[in-house]
């Protein structure tokens, strides 16, 4: 990649890692995916500050293990990229750019049954609560994602396991709940919002 490119890049994704929390320690920046933050030398990563572009952060190398999604902001501690989860890591050593991330073109279709069978329901906006707005279940077993990225949760109000879905992974289409993330461990659903760009 020519500077150009780097600059251009960095433009779009830019993120900064601090070995321990509230920004102290050994820091670095990336305008790229960081499989394993191990391979430069730190031993986690305890705050961030992401500047341009939606990130999603994952508790082991690889991309592996519980997601948390990071969006433009600092988030000095754990507690501020696990919020409201019920699972909670005190660091992360992996993180990668969101780039099919698009708030304004945002689509994903929610299927009753595993395969995409079943009642499907379209929905292009934030919704804290999917049984509020009509969906008769706690679950939802198929999901198709139409254009841009979604944060589903566990639980009404966004809270609960995240589970980043997006158009350009899996062609957008996660067909059973072990599909949402290499730890789902459920296929309840009670929430899901756009991804902020």
């Amino acid at each position: 990649m020519n500077q150009q490119q780097m600059d251009q890049q960095g433009q779009l994704f830019r993120i900064t890692v601090w070995e321990e929390e509230h920004f102290q320690g050994k820091r670095c920046e990336f305008m790229l995916e960081c499989p394993n933050i191990l391979e430069r030398v730190f031993q986690k990563i305890r705050s961030i500050k992401v500047e341009n572009g939606p990130w999603v952060g994952y508790e082991y190398p690889e991309f592996q293990g519980q997601q948390f999604i990071l969006e433009k902001g600092d988030y000095p501690c754990y507690e501020a990229w696990s919020g409201n989860s019920g699972y909670r890591t005190e660091h992360l050593l992996s993180f990668r750019p969101i780039k099919c991330a698009n708030h304004s073109d945002s689509k994903v279709t929610l299927y009753e049954c595993e395969d995409f069978q079943g009642r499907k329901f379209e929905m292009c906006d934030d919704y804290p609560s999917l049984q509020a707005m009509g969906w008769c279940s706690k679950e939802v077993p198929s999901m198709k994602i139409n254009s841009g990225a979604w944060v589903a949760y566990q639980f009404p109000g966004y809270r609960g396991y995240q589970y980043i879905l997006e158009r350009d992974r899996r062609q957008g289409e996660y067909r059973n709940y072990n599909e949402f993330s290499t730890q789902a461990h459920t296929n309840q659903v009670q929430s899901i919002r756009r991804v902020q760009h």
